[in-house]
């Protein structure tokens, strides 16, 4: 995901799969931006005890896409635990956030190899496009849930 990614509104492209990609960081940046700055305890709390931790926010978005592009594109193992979403504090801000960093690089790279018609061999009747829209989705939902627990936790958003 490049740098600037977390910050820019993407632009209208011809390139179907490079408009896709850029919704999809811009989206990752969304959800980066309401993690950054937010002291270790507060990333891993729930405030009043609802909804889910930032860090575990972030974590689920690192399986959610190994599962759909590792698992569901490339044809490895899928696996989910109930663990992801609320990792213990071992698991800090800044690894979360360098862990999604790469497991957006490694998307976008396959994202790019793959023809968007490819089939998805986990999910029959669906393609590398249908996953990608699944997972611009996917993580618009948690950025709006990630904003929920920052505004909670401090009274910002991630803007």
């Amino acid at each position: 995901m490049p740098k600037d990614a977390v910050f820019s509104f993407p632009r209208d492209h011809r390139d179907e799969r490079e408009l896709l990609i850029e919704w999809l960081d811009f989206l990752r940046g969304a959800v980066l931006r309401n993690i950054s700055g937010v002291s270790e305890e507060d990333a891993h709390g729930r405030p009043d005890g609802k909804l889910l931790p930032l860090v575990g926010i972030v974590n689920h978005l690192v399986g959610v896409e190994r599962r759909w592009i590792d698992g569901g594109m490339l044809g490895g193992p899928i696996v989910r635990t109930e663990e992801e979403f609320f990792p213990g504090p071992e698991l800090s801000v800044a690894e979360v956030t360098r862990a999604y960093q790469h497991r957006a690089e490694e998307t976008n790279r396959v994202v790019r190899e793959l023809p968007l018609d490819t089939p998805n061999s986990r999910r029959e009747g669906t393609t590398l496009r249908w996953t990608l829209l699944h997972l611009i989705n996917e993580t618009a939902r948690h950025a709006g849930h990630a904003d929920a627990v920052r505004e909670l936790i401090d009274g910002s958003t991630g803007e």
